[in-house]
């Protein structure tokens, strides 16, 4: 039988396809395990030899490797010698040793190999492999001892054996996400105006929202700490709005109820009267005397929380607004606010809304401009039920479509990068610069260097930024060795 290679052919280095004896080198390059093999051996690696293949486990490649060996039954040994670097090798000898255990990924039914962190789906188990498939670890090339565990290895082979043999292709399916994996609890948005950021905040809950499951059969997808910075927090047009299924009367309304302080009696609670009269005292008034007092005070915050009400008795109705924090920054008056609970799709535009009409009230009483507006939400999320779930998939398939088309440039607020090559130095020259001036000078042979250097200083704060940067890296990096080869 001829080793036929399912996945990664390109990776691959075939030394006999006839050969029974799979060589994992773990995540040592191929090309320096052969060289200790050579030394060792020269034979080990001539077309006769028992070894079929050499591949790396470098970059998460176990499932593809496995069923590489299932369509290939006639490899009898895996050989692992190869440094380790993550838990490559023992995920190899847990899975023929221990087997695997049921887990969850992403949301989705898959299996763990036991005692490692190294999940895999669920099409293929340690059952499936032949009952003389032998794994022996010889560690890694520089060990002590290698080179005679290797020819002892070598010299213990047994005969090769013929017979029938039956492939078993195994397809390597796309992994079936409820989720996108991200840390679900570190999201910023920084995003021009209301609507920009609402947009934002839908396509991360839609991409990458966790499903919990609430009391009384609720669920929901939800993100917690989510912060949102808006830059320009003022109204947009009723066109706009429209576009995006609101209305600005409507949102006008609720600006005028979240600053009025009378308590309907049929509710248990408003904004406008936990701001104004329910602590038995006007605390945004008293916000506003305190900016006038010193504009660069620093305790202007108001809590609409009542811990003595809404915590420690049972009552019904509880805010969900729980705290403004007002700031003289950057000559403009910032509002951060705080939000125990959100429901993104309804509830968070209006809430914008009403912080806007907050932070204006207190900007025309202290005579300040009104400064971007941060929104923190410790638990925000979408009711999948009813039509949420498609208008969460529209409005991001929208999103997709407006980005995708767009050619609208939004700079790197950490700022932007000079590349140069220096024929003197014959280094990569990268020059960090700001409205203008240059703010430091990064300097290196390779871009590998540079980015370590870059990422270091964490000088870059956009994705889109880093993916172009690192294009300009590679052909400063190559018209550099250009440079060199003419020199030589």
């Amino acid at each position: 039988m001829e080793f036929i290679p399912l996945y990664y052919k390109e990776k691959l280095d075939i030394i006999n396809p006839h050969g029974d004896v799979g060589v994992v080198t773990l995540w040592s390059p191929v090309t320096i395990v052969k060289k200790h093999l050579r030394a060792i051996d020269a034979t080990l690696l001539q077309q006769d030899s028992r070894i079929a293949v050499l591949g790396t486990l470098y970059g998460d490649g176990l499932p593809e490797m496995l069923r590489n060996v299932l369509y290939n039954p006639h490899i009898r040994f895996l050989m692992l010698l190869g440094v380790d670097l993550a838990t490559s090798r023992k995920s190899v000898l847990h899975f023929f040793q221990k087997g695997l255990e049921a887990t969850t990924v992403l949301g989705t039914p898959v299996q763990r190999i036991i005692g490692t962190t190294q999940t895999m789906d669920n099409a293929i188990h340690p059952d499936m492999f032949r009952d003389d498939l032998t794994i022996v670890d010889l560690g890694a090339p520089n060990d002590s001892g290698a080179d005679v565990r290797v020819r002892e290895f070598f010299s213990r082979l047994p005969v090769p054996q013929s017979g029938d043999l039956e492939r078993i292709a195994i397809p390597l399916k796309t992994f079936p996400l409820t989720r996108h994996p991200s840390e679900p609890r570190s999201h910023t948005i920084v995003a021009r105006t209301p609507m920009a950021a609402w947009k934002e905040v839908i396509f991360r809950l839609y991409r990458f929202g966790f499903r919990v499951h609430l009391d009384q059969g609720k669920e929901r997808i939800e993100l917690q700490t989510l912060k949102v910075t808006i830059q320009e927090p003022y109204e947009e047009s009723s066109e706009v709005l429209q576009e995006h299924g609101f209305s600005l009367e409507e949102f006008k309304n609720y600006q005028k109820k979240i600053l009025d302080p009378h308590l309907p009696p049929d509710q248990n609670y408003s904004y406008g009267h936990r701001l104004h009269d329910h602590f038995k005292g006007d605390t945004l008034a008293r916000a506003i005397t305190l900016l006038k007092a010193n504009p660069e005070s620093r305790q202007v915050y108001v809590s609409l929380w009542d811990t003595s009400r809404d915590l420690l008795t049972a009552t019904q109705g509880h805010p969900c607004l729980v705290s403004l924090f007002f700031r003289c920054f950057d000559q403009c008056l910032t509002l951060t606010a705080v939000f125990r609970t959100h429901n993104a799709l309804r509830a968070w535009p209006e809430n914008v809304y009403g912080l806007i009409a907050i932070q204006r009230h207190v900007c025309q009483h202290v005579q300040q401009e009104p400064g971007p507006i941060t929104v923190f939400s410790h638990s925000i999320s979408i009711d999948p039920k009813g039509n949420g779930l498609e208008r969460a998939r529209s409005l991001c398939a929208f999103r997709r479509g407006a980005m995708l088309a767009s050619d609208d440039f939004v700079a790197d607020p950490n700022g932007d990068f000079l590349i140069s090559v220096d024929p003197e130095t014959q280094l990569i020259v990268v020059d960090h610069r700001f409205a203008g001036h240059r703010l430091f000078r990064y300097t290196g042979q390779s871009s590998e260097e540079l980015e370590r250097q870059l990422v270091c200083d964490q000088a870059i704060s956009d994705v889109g930024h880093a993916l172009y940067l690192g294009r300009e890296l590679a052909k400063a990096e190559a018209q550099l060795k250009k440079l060199k080869r003419h020199r030589e």
